[in-house]
């Protein structure tokens, strides 16, 4: 059988066959079908580093949050008790309800059972849900869709039900559809009398994670009254779209950083609502959301983009100097909203972007034991250190900046969980025809099947990518099957070549989607080549990154560790770097990157930790010291350029060398560096 290429453009699948071309349909009687499924929770083993990974979040807080952490730990109110009955429960459990079944783990299975068991099990009649009300409590209310008012905030349901989503695609417990069905037939004639914003602005900047269970659940059930509701929570909600489309919005959220519609341009609020245009697609077919998500993305990244793939968010949208802070929380709402615009739009630019952020923003503002986070990491973050910084959200007690267990805002303690768990998740996606899509990659084992007679297959990626530019497969089936199979070609990449058997079967161009459409026979081995090419790219105030493949790199600084404690919010570590850190990077670097940048590639060794002692890859780099190039309270501020790029200010007449190693093995950094003359 002839083979099938299969790429994206603006948006929309083109299948090329024998020299034709056709759009291939893909609108069913009521919602528009996703590009591509999700692969059951579970179905995916995480291997190699990535396991590592996930082991050190289960040995850590997401494995013992609810043990540790005082607001889960007493009287929880997911377990019926006066406690936390607001989103930090729901956030622990959206990681740590993945991360169970992603290990097998049957402690840390039953642990999270008991939040999910108590949640259905305590349902109300009417169908309301969630922790007991104080109406409830004090007064003996019943809440019905009449008394609807006697209950709560919609917006950490909304958290729960996302719970309670990756539980069944992991159990097919049949509880869930019963009980989400009930939930959203309530919902949708009790937002005619309290609506969305009743309670809180969050649930009405929120909505889109709402309206993505109700439109998962009409896919199961064809339930009509869950497109309806999906429709009148878009009326209520934020209106992401439209403002992305219209761009004032984004205009406005660059020039505007005062108390006046600070909700809009909340760093969270608009990862979240990235997502938003495509779930309206999805219900609605009209391509013109897949534009607003295209064109609110590229002015988010435009005016707010960082080297590491998140944009600043501290808590607003703040602009693109390496200087500006972003939330964690943030990092894995944009992680999982990129995961969804995946499936939905088949765009590679949401492939490219989530392996960015994932790979450069997300490790580093954790501990290397996962028990203590950063509220806010900057670039060029030369020291990590209590102050106010130049974040647009100053903490009295200065503790936004420095790595604590509560340090900052505690939901983004019980929130950074999801960012790797869901990650695991979505390596792998199932194409329409029941075949298979390799779409972001990392070491890991997929049991599922494909094809026409669902064959089970299983697939071993054996990879140290993002370290490695390899990605072996190896394929085994206890019968030969046919189906497609797609492999994503980064944009960064060039070429890639795609081998079978040894055999160089395809290349493709970066950016593109290459589709296989073959017999798959037990023993197959696929190899995925993707070259890694030495670049540089320009940031904000005509700054410049190194970097290769999908990692960015940054200065290898000595780190001095000092422990702390603050009477509110407990340990911390502050952390301060041993020798000089205010280079320049040579204009011959820029001018031709791969002549002038020594890469070096070391082994793997133990297990994988994301600390520069474990830092696979070093690149030598050259260029001059700013002697005038000092903190200022603490901040870096990037040095001034001319229009041509280059710091004309007094240099060092010393030319140096430094190392550079990628940026998510980092704490103290620069990875964004002003250009000097050699």
């Amino acid at each position: 059988m002839k083979s099938q290429t299969r790429i994206y453009i603006a948006g929309f699948m083109v299948l090329i066959t024998f020299g034709l071309t056709s759009y291939i349909p893909k609108t069913g009687p009521h919602l528009t079908a996703p590009l591509y499924t999700e692969i059951p929770l579970g179905t995916i083993r995480p291997t190699g580093w990535l396991r590592d990974q996930l082991e050190t979040m289960r040995d850590g807080t997401t494995g013992h949050l609810d043990e540790v952490y005082w607001k889960l730990k007493n009287d929880n109110g997911w377990l019926g008790g006066k406690g936390d009955g607001w989103e930090e429960t729901p956030y622990w459990l959206d990681g740590a309800v993945p991360l169970a079944y992603l290990l097998d783990d049957a402690t840390l299975k039953a642990k999270v059972l008991k939040y999910i068991n108590w949640t259905i099990d305590h349902q109300r009649r009417s169908g309301y849900f969630g922790p007991i009300t104080k109406a409830e409590r004090d007064s003996g209310a019943v809440i019905t869709i009449a008394t609807a008012q006697r209950g709560e905030d919609w917006w950490p349901k909304m958290v729960m039900l996302k719970v309670l989503q990756q539980y069944y695609t992991a159990t097919n417990d049949a509880r869930v559809i019963k009980f989400m069905t009930a939930y959203f037939h309530y919902e949708l004639q009790a937002l005619k009398v309290c609506p969305i914003n009743k309670w809180s602005e969050w649930a009405e900047s929120r909505g889109s994670e709402n309206i993505l269970v109700a439109q998962w659940l009409y896919q199961k059930t064809a339930d009509k009254g869950l497109l309806a509701l999906a429709g009148e929570l878009d009326k209520q909600c934020f209106s992401w779209s439209k403002w992305f489309a219209g761009r004032d919005w984004a205009i406005r959220a660059a020039a505007h950083q005062d108390d006046s519609d600070w909700m809009h341009r909340h760093g969270v609020n608009v990862a979240m609502g990235i997502k938003a245009p495509a779930l309206t697609y999805q219900r609605t077919g009209n391509p013109a959301y897949l534009a607003a998500m295209k064109t609110g993305f590229n002015d988010i990244m435009t005016l707010n983009g960082l080297p590491n793939g998140a944009f600043s968010a501290d808590e607003d949208l703040h602009g693109n100097l390496p200087t500006q802070g972003t939330e964690l929380c943030a990092i894995v709402e944009d992680m999982f909203s990129m995961e969804q615009a995946i499936a939905i739009s088949g765009d590679t630019r949401y492939m490219d972007a989530l392996e960015r952020i994932a790979f450069n923003a997300l490790p580093t503002q954790t501990t290397d034991d996962y028990n203590n986070k950063q509220y806010f990491q900057v670039a060029n973050q030369v020291e990590i250190a209590r102050g106010v910084f130049d974040f647009s959200l100053p903490f009295g007690r200065e503790m936004n900046n420095v790595l604590g267990m509560r340090s900052g805002y505690t939901y983004c303690l019980a929130n950074m969980h999801q960012g790797w768990t869901k990650f695991a998740t979505h390596l792998w996606y199932k194409t329409q025809d029941n075949g298979l899509a390799s779409l972001v990659y990392a070491p890991n084992t997929l049991k599922t099947t494909a094809g026409i007679g669902n064959t089970p297959v299983t697939i071993n990626e054996i990879t140290n990518y993002p370290f490695s530019d390899e990605i072996d497969f190896e394929l085994s089936a206890q019968r030969s099957v046919q189906f497609d199979w797609q492999f994503r070609v980064p944009s960064w990449c060039a070429e890639a070549t795609l081998s079978i058997n040894g055999k160089e079967i395809q290349t493709g161009k970066g950016g593109q989607l290459i589709t296989l459409n073959r017999i798959w026979k037990n023993g197959d081995k696929i190899v995925l080549k993707l070259p890694m090419r030495v670049s540089t790219s320009e940031w904000g105030r005509n700054s410049r990154a190194v970097e290769r493949g999908p990692l960015v790199y940054a200065l290898k600084l000595g780190e001095r560790w000092e422990k702390g404690n603050d009477k509110a919010e407990g340990d911390y570590f502050s952390i301060y770097p041993t020798g000089n850190w205010n280079y320049g990077l040579s204009e011959q670097i820029v001018a031709d990157p791969a002549k002038n940048l020594q890469i070096t590639e070391k082994p793997f060794n133990g297990k994988f930790v994301w600390n520069q002692q474990h830092a696979p890859i070093e690149i030598t780099a050259e260029g001059r010291l700013i002697p005038n190039w000092q903190l200022t309270d603490g901040v870096a501020n990037q040095p001034v350029t001319d229009r041509d790029g280059g710091y004309r200010g007094t240099v060092s007449d010393t030319l140096s060398h430094f190392t550079l190693i990628p940026y998510g093995f980092t704490k103290v950094r620069i990875v964004a560096f002003p250009v000097v003359k050699k």
